[in-house]
């Protein structure tokens, strides 16, 4: 998977078909769209580079903002690995090589259908980095996905998760 879209609880399937549109609007015509068994989750893999795909719907919804009804949140993945501590560290670990000396993080863990300790993972990943960690203001967050046996990670910027509702309502403000 290289994006989360979360929904309404039984409205998978519609978040399914209207991200499948977007991404075919964009020019995928090949995504793969997983509806989980996780309520409101819906998973997909695109050829397309998920934090681009952020950024022209951001565009699209400030264009149309009722072009978006069923996906609430889509959030951009670099990498899913299978739920065990050690590859969660080590995919971290990878990606956060994008992260200056000086630049704070705060690790963000959204654990579904797992009983790995959120608590384990945080002193995992902390323990590695020497960034400071700043919970309030950060640069970077380090986002742990965890779906199941499956993790999706992701070093990103707050802005590069897409709240369709936050958006939306800023247009009316």
């Amino acid at each position: 998977m290289n994006l989360i879209v979360t929904s309404s609880r039984h409205l998978e399937d519609e978040a399914a078909q209207e991200i499948t549109m977007i991404l075919e609007s964009f020019g995928d015509n090949n995504s793969k769209i997983n509806i989980t068994n996780l309520s409101g989750i819906v998973t997909c893999i695109t050829t397309l580079e998920p934090f681009s795909v952020i950024k022209k719907i951001q565009e699209k919804i400030l264009e149309e903002p009722w072009s978006m009804r069923y996906c609430h949140r889509i959030i951009p993945i670099q990498e899913t690995v299978i739920t065990e501590k050690q590859n969660i560290v080590n995919s971290v670990l990878n990606h956060a090589k994008i992260m200056r000396i000086e630049d704070t993080y705060r690790i963000t863990v959204e654990k579904r259908h797992s009983a790995i300790s959120t608590k384990e993972i945080i002193d995992a990943i902390a323990d590695k980095i020497d960034n400071k960690v700043s919970l309030e203001r950060f640069d970077w967050i380090i986002l742990v996905e965890i779906l199941g046996n499956k993790t999706g990670i992701s070093i990103l910027k707050e802005n590069d998760i897409l709240s369709t509702q936050k958006l939306k309502r800023s247009l009316s403000e």
